[in-house]
């Protein structure tokens, strides 16, 4: 099977930040991809923005040894990177002086047909400076949008200053609150698995799921980000948006149609649907990590405080936590999330655990029946696997064995996956708000997660210590086997 390039209009691709991180690391790569794949039309410029002082020439070279680093050799060539780079253009601004505004302005303005699309990939201080510029500007028209990068805020108050300050000038539909995991395959294909199969919806309630585990590992400690995370913590940096959203993915009413309004207005039922956890239940159904020293992958790595600056932090790296959505489909159907850095391995799946068979109608010598379970992998090899019970080959009677139907993306479509940044930036351009969060998305995920923090802080909840290497603390492995059930963990990977 190959996949279909839909073409775009000529567009302006303006990158506040052109020179930074995220720009080297996903930006421009997944710019240039679409570059390659003929999707970019021939007309559209990429404006990097900074405080660098570059001229074009010297921002392509940039451009072009990023784009080396982080692409693979077959994917990365000299002449499609010439090519790219005939797209790129450059201007140094300091976004809090009025220094180089009237120069950014005029280029745009040389062509105002054109879809203008704004990424933020700055300090989200910075977001509403940048807007009310951009407005006093005359830069913000109608074929225009603006990409808002998280953390959006680190609290339901900061939020809504963003959001506020950006919505003087921007409408709510010209905004793009972009989370990067719904720019994933897997993510979307759980949508067509439950919407366009008879197959799962039928069973997708509480009356044949046990519950749903959904976890997010990285491997790495915070690196470069020590600043950030610091500050932020996992609550604030993954499960606030990213396990959040997968929640409400997995959880939601079918939309009436694969529409931005229709698919948002069910994800928001979710999030108003969670069940608060407060200062009366934080400490039963959540739990705090920090990882201390240890080794990842036959590599001995040092402990978070040591990543950051050897002082004490009581930041947690890893989150456990146990909700439940009260509503008609998920009542006593709880959904265990976990996030962390320096564990085992990169790893994001989420995984739908369907009740047992009530009665085994084969007996003892045929072994325990496991329950079915649908297992959707988001990374790092895309895919879906369902468990199945069946007979174990052979003439020596009824033994029965758990097996996967295994189908992995790389192998059943002879097309290269793209990075998710490549399809969250061409939506972008086109318009469609669907994989994108709407301001009322933003402020109901903050008002449940605020009260988590504070009944941390009310509680004096510290973050256990976990070794680096292994999967988060002993108080993680006690919250769902106190339930009777275990988290899931690949040993096929």
């Amino acid at each position: 099977m190959t996949s279909q390039t839909i073409p775009v209009e000529p567009f302006d691709f303006v990158i506040f930040g052109g020179t930074g991180d995220l720009a080297r690391r996903k930006l421009l790569p997944s710019l240039f991809l679409r570059d390659c794949a003929g999707q970019i039309p021939a007309e559209s410029r990429i404006i990097g923005v900074s405080r660098e002082a570059l001229s074009d020439i010297e921002f392509r070279e940039k451009a072009a040894a990023a784009l080396k680093a982080h692409l693979p050799a077959k994917v990365f060539t000299k002449e499609a990177s010439d090519k790219f780079q005939e797209r790129l253009y450059y201007h140094h601004l300091d976004v809090l002086t009025p220094d180089g505004w009237e120069e950014f302005a005029a280029a745009l303005h040389a062509a105002p047909s054109r879809i203008r699309s704004f990424y933020l990939a700055t300090a989200p201080r910075l977001f509403g400076e940048i807007a009310k510029m951009l407005g006093q500007l005359n830069l913000v028209c109608d074929g225009c949008r603006v990409v808002l990068e998280k953390p959006l805020g680190s609290d339901l108050d900061t939020a809504n200053e963003i959001n506020d300050a950006v919505g003087k000038v921007f409408s709510e539909d010209q905004i793009f609150r972009i989370d990067h995991y719904l720019g994933k395959e897997t993510v979307q294909n759980l949508m067509a698995l439950r919407f366009a199969n008879t197959l799962f919806e039928p069973l997708w309630n509480s009356a044949h799921i046990d519950h749903v585990q959904i976890t997010v590992a990285e491997s790495i400690g915070v690196g470069t980000r020590g600043g950030y995370y610091d500050h932020a913590g996992a609550l604030r940096d993954m499960v606030q948006n990213h396990l959040i959203q997968l929640v409400c993915l997995t959880a939601m009413e079918p939309p009436s149609e694969f529409e931005a309004g229709a698919v948002r207005d069910e994800k928001l039922k979710i999030l108003r649907a969670l069940r608060p956890i407060d200062e009366a239940s934080v400490e039963a159904v959540t739990v705090r990590g920090q990882y201390k020293s240890g080794a990842v992958d036959g590599k001995a790595v040092p402990g978070y405080v040591d990543e950051i600056s050897g002082e004490e932090s009581s930041t947690e790296t890893f989150v456990a936590l146990k909700c439940e959505i009260d509503n008609w489909r998920w009542a006593g159907v709880p959904y265990y999330l976990r996030t962390g850095k320096r564990l085992p391995a990169r790893a994001s799946e989420i995984v739908i655990s369907f009740k047992t068979v009530p009665h085994s109608i084969f007996g003892n010598s045929a072994g325990p029946i496991a329950a079915n379970r649908l297992i959707i992998r988001l990374q790092p090899d895309e895919g879906v696997k369902l468990s199945l019970m069946i007979k174990e080959p052979g003439p020596g009677g009824m033994r029965l064995v758990e097996v996967p139907l295994d189908m992995t993306f790389a192998e059943t479509f002879d097309v290269r996956q793209p990075d998710a940044y490549e399809r969250l930036i061409m939506d972008v351009v086109r318009g469609n708000l669907t994989l994108f969060m709407r301001r009322d998305e933003v402020e109901a995920a903050w008002r449940w997660i605020d009260p988590i923090r504070a009944g941390w802080e009310t509680r004096s909840v510290k973050p256990h210590g976990y070794a680096a290497g292994t999967w988060g603390p002993t108080a993680s492995i006690a919250l769902i086997e106190r339930d009777g059930r275990t988290w899931h963990e690949d040993d096929e990977g």
